[in-house]
């Protein structure tokens, strides 16, 4: 071990020995208590509050995290030994490192001044070494310096960066500013082993606003839609199974497709599967009143799954599975392995034609720090394209991000096995799945592509639209983040 080294492992038991049930006190934002400096446990951070998925507000508000001297005082009635007031000592010159400080006073009342944040201890010099190993005030390097900590099981340093990270991150700054608040957050909930109480599956109402505002979802969509309306445009009897219909908005364009038909609408069957079918309700009565409007002879159903499709004779069958495949446990989590039974299913039902668009991110079976690299790119290029849209400190930018996108980063970064539902591969990965489920690709029409790039005319130039292989892609200047393609 060369001496740089052996310097800093000594610095670092001597400052933070302390357990991993004192770094989950840490973590958690509620009011924490420094232990007594004479009983030997050392804390270099106090708690306070700061931005993070619940309790960031849409003002945008943030609050600075300071190191205080008083934080590191006891009583002075209580006696210090010169070793504790030697810590207390090169404690606060940390400080004085950290924060930029000129002066000082030690426990006797000794005002000390440094030139330009230099002090004279030489172990603390490492300190200062390892807080600019990377640049001041870069967001991106520090956030990814905490991951890599964090990683490394270095939870001291973690410590540092997560309290440096405090203070540069915004709900309502940059783009890497808001996704840095929601990733630290994701790095506190991992340390907390809180991920899985902050994720929520069920769809936010502000999916809709998401809709509005970026062609993610118009793009999956329609391209999806218009892979059903090819294999479907001489059927005059059309089962749509969806295996996450949610709002259901992506069926209205197609009922008003298959209206203008010529020779006529066909007779059309949606069904919708969902945790709690009674949700499904309101859905079925907006579908079923669009397709009166439209003279469209149309049924609606319900149902928790697939087991129990019944097909009708002379039906035509289209399955569609838009942003929903990646939440089911594959071989990595499960031995059932839920993600390749359900394609093995939907093959025995003979259908006409599978649709599928999933966000093109390869978060899967990649361990935690290369899977937070892949999340901070990923994530960064969408804040930025909604950046474009919305201004930084819109009420319903900030919700929308929130709501529809942070929940999904956290779970991401903070959870694994079960609890990790936001799993994320790459368009080859799952043609892979799909080969061996027994299915065949069914290139997308021409037709779609160009409808696909008059609807990018309203959006921002940045974004861009790629047929690679037979399949679309949708991405932000040179980032793929959805991909769609269609089997049979």
């Amino acid at each position: 071990m060369q001496a740089s080294d052996y310097n800093r492992s000594a610095i670092s038991n001597a400052f933070y020995c302390q357990s991993m049930q004192e770094f989950d006190s840490f973590c958690k934002p509620q009011a924490q208590c420094l232990n007594d400096l004479s009983r030997g446990t050392n804390y270099l951070a106090k708690s306070e509050p700061y931005c993070t998925l619940e309790s960031s507000s849409a003002n945008g508000s943030c609050t600075t995290m300071y190191y205080s001297p008083s934080t590191l005082s006891s009583s002075q009635n209580e006696p210090h030994s010169p070793d504790v007031s030697n810590f207390r000592y090169k404690l606060r010159q940390l400080e004085t490192v950290m924060l930029g400080d000129s002066d000082f006073e030690d426990d006797a009342g000794n005002g000390r001044s440094f030139t330009g944040g230099v002090v004279d201890l030489p172990d603390l010099e490492i300190w200062k070494e390892m807080m600019v190993g990377f640049p001041r005030r870069d967001l991106k390097q520090v956030l990814i310096a905490c991951a890599k900590s964090v990683s490394n099981n270095d939870f001291s340093k973690a410590q540092l960066l997560i309290s440096e990270l405090r203070q540069m991150v915004s709900v309502a700054g940059e783009p890497i500013q808001r996704l840095g608040a929601y990733m630290l957050e994701g790095l506190v909930a991992r340390l907390s082993s809180s991920g899985s109480t902050i994720y929520r599956s069920d769809p936010p109402l502000n999916t809709h606003t998401l809709y509005e505002i970026c062609p993610y979802f118009k793009f999956g969509y329609m391209s999806a839609n218009g892979a059903i309306a090819e294999a479907m445009k001489d059927e005059k009897h059309v089962h749509i199974i969806d295996f996450h219909i949610a709002h259901g908005t992506q069926w209205v364009p197609l009922i008003q497709a298959f209206a203008k038909r010529p020779g006529g609408p066909p007779h059309i069957r949606i069904t919708g599967f969902h945790n709690s079918t009674s949700e499904l309700g309101p859905v079925g009565k907006r579908l079923c009143k669009l397709a009166k409007a439209y003279n469209v002879p149309f049924e609606f159903h319900t149902e928790s799954g697939p087991e129990n499709f019944q097909a009708r004779p002379g039906e035509s069958l289209a399955v569609n599975f838009a942003f929903v495949l990646h939440q089911m446990p594959d071989e990595s989590v499960s031995i059932r392995n839920h993600r390749d039974r359900v394609l093995r299913l939907v093959k025995s039902m003979k259908p006409k034609v599978v649709t599928l668009v999933e966000q093109e991110s390869n978060t899967n079976t990649a361990p935690f720090y290369p899977r937070f690299l892949e999340a901070l790119d990923y994530y960064n290029a969408m804040f930025e394209s909604i950046d474009i849209t919305l201004p930084r400190h819109h009420k319903e930018r900030i919700n929308i991000e929130q709501h529809c996108l942070a929940r999904d980063v956290v779970n991401i970064i903070a959870c694994e096995g079960g609890e990790r539902v936001e799993r994320h591969e790459l368009l080859g990965k799952w043609k892979l799945r799909f080969g061996m489920a027994g299915f065949s690709p069914s290139p997308m029409s021409p037709l779609v592509n160009q409808t696909i790039k008059r609807l990018l005319k309203n959006y921002s130039e940045r974004y861009r639209l790629e047929e690679r292989d037979g399949a679309l892609y949708l991405g932000w200047m040179n980032r793929d983040l959805v991909a769609s393609c269609a089997w049979k």
